[in-house]
């Protein structure tokens, strides 16, 4: 499972810096500033969460459990707040609505929230020397 987690992180950092760029150059003109915007925050929590997995799949003192807890709830949650933000910030290019499906943007916000206070939790267990 850890190298799993390890090509996910890797992955979603990939697609966090070319959506970043695509963003930056391509989608400028195309919507508008506060379009933009709302595009960066799901780049921006994509790129903070690569990072997470690639900490936490490296991370020797959580259990295998727990590990995979995380490595869970980030990829449901990253695909679900990221995916959605950039859906939002660019609905005006597609004919789908994606204002329709905009509740997943807070459940896939709380999915990144438990997975770090599953880490908090097992960190609480931790033993002392």
């Amino acid at each position: 499972m850890k190298k799993a987690i390890l090509l996910t992180a890797a992955l979603f950092g990939l697609l966090a810096i070319i959506l970043g760029a695509f963003g930056a150059h391509a989608l400028k003109s195309a919507i508008g500033t506060e379009a933009i915007t709302t595009f960066e925050t799901g780049v921006k929590y994509q790129m903070y969460h690569a990072l997470f997995l690639l900490f936490v799949g490296n991370l020797s003192v959580l259990s295998e459990k727990a590990r995979n807890t995380i490595y869970l709830l980030v990829t449901a949650g990253v695909i679900l707040f990221s995916g959605s933000i950039y859906g939002l910030a660019t609905n005006n290019l597609t004919s789908f609505d994606f204002k329709t499906i905009g509740i997943v943007t807070p459940i896939g916000g709380t999915l990144l929230i438990v997975a770090w206070g599953v880490l908090f939790f097992n960190f609480l267990k931790l033993k002392t020397k």
